[in-house]
């Protein structure tokens, strides 16, 4: 198979290129914009393949967009091109509404009219498969809140209730997909993952900025309590499970990826400290680093994924636990610091994002 990935040289759309060159033998276009956290260095280890091609494009060009299908005739679509950093859509909303629901739509149509153009097999096993977040479905109850809280997940049929500008820009990109199978006919999948975690991720994130800024001696922010809850997926793990939906899923299905691994932030931030403790030894006392900080506008407190119907249908579940994954984590970026200074141009500083200011 051939697969145009958009969003290729961001976080996730990078492992699931790696994943792809490395354990199959099908060819890949990815198709980035490279803005800030998209970065081609990810991909250095497969860029020589010659099952690998590259195309700096904009999901909202159309007319660049065509040209790449007309190019490459791909089997299948797996989009994940998006603005995608919660703080970043409470700072700066109009770019999530762009990338995230026009370029959608763009690329919806530009692969409705690819497709409508296909004859007998080609035609069959074309696939559009749409990557999204467990944050468009709200926030769960907090075993705080609730005695049976954890009894709460999100599962595919869950309604929709967004809190912030990503995560409603992603919902209605969600709705877009499924609309364009239900009115034209395209074979769509849709995917909703938890929280990802991993190598290669950019520092304006959880993990990585907590580790970064804890090997440089400076304050770990953490918000409100730190009592917020995620469902921790590795990105290798998710990479196998896309993999999996579009080369195995139903068209028209829904499939909830989860890492069964619920953790509170302040817990994520002690276990990283303790981790770097005991691999980069330091006179600094890494937990005396943690800084509790005003918490994020509308922050919802706990999300976690029901991901049985995924394993039960497409037979993946999880390799890594979070323990396993952190680990593996804190040492990448241990051994791969020059990499996050390559990738911070200096217009992320590791500051303050999301104060709705």
């Amino acid at each position: 198979m051939k697969f145009i990935i958009t969003g290729g040289a961001g976080f996730i759309g990078s492992a699931v290129i790696r994943y792809i060159i490395h354990h199959t033998s099908d060819e890949v276009v990815n198709l980035d914009k490279l803005t800030y956290a998209g970065n081609l260095e990810s991909l250095a280890e497969v860029s020589g393949s010659e099952r690998y091609a590259f195309e700096q494009v904009d999901i909202c060009d159309r007319a660049e967009v065509e040209r790449v299908f007309r190019e490459h005739r791909p089997d299948a679509v797996m989009h994940l091109a998006a603005e995608s950093h919660v703080d970043r859509s409470i700072d700066g909303p109009a770019e999530f509404i762009q990338t995230n629901i026009v370029g959608t739509y763009t690329l919806l149509e530009v692969a409705r009219h690819y497709w409508q153009k296909l004859e007998g097999e080609r035609r069959a096993r074309f696939r559009f498969h749409h990557i999204s977040t467990d944050e468009v479905y709200g926030d769960l109850p907090h075993p705080e809140e609730s005695p049976d809280a954890t009894q709460h997940l999100f599962t595919e049929s869950t309604a929709y209730a967004p809190s912030s500008p990503y995560s409603a820009s992603k919902a209605s990109s969600d709705h877009l997909v499924r609309a364009w199978m239900r009115t034209y006919g395209l074979p769509v999948l849709v995917t909703n993952c938890s929280n990802n975690y991993g190598p290669y991720h950019f520092p304006e994130k959880l993990i990585p900025l907590m580790i970064l800024n804890a090997l440089e001696g400076k304050p770990l922010p953490v918000y409100g309590k730190g009592d917020q809850i995620r469902d921790w997926l590795y990105v290798e793990d998710h990479a196998r499970a896309l993999y999996r939906v579009v080369t195995e899923g139903k068209p028209g299905e829904t499939y909830n990826i989860g890492g069964h691994n619920e953790k509170q932030n302040i817990e994520v931030v002690q276990t990283i400290c303790d981790i770097l403790q005991e691999l980069a030894p330091s006179d600094i006392r890494y937990r005396d680093l943690i800084t509790h900080v005003q918490d994020r506008p509308g922050h919802d407190r706990r999300y976690a994924i029901d991901a049985s119907k995924i394993q039960r249908e497409l037979g993946w579940q999880p390799q890594e636990t979070f323990d396993s994954g952190i680990r593996k984590t804190v040492q990448w970026y241990l051994d791969n610091q020059e990499w996050c200074r390559r990738v911070q141009d200096g217009s992320y500083q590791r500051e303050r994002l999301g104060v709705g200011q």
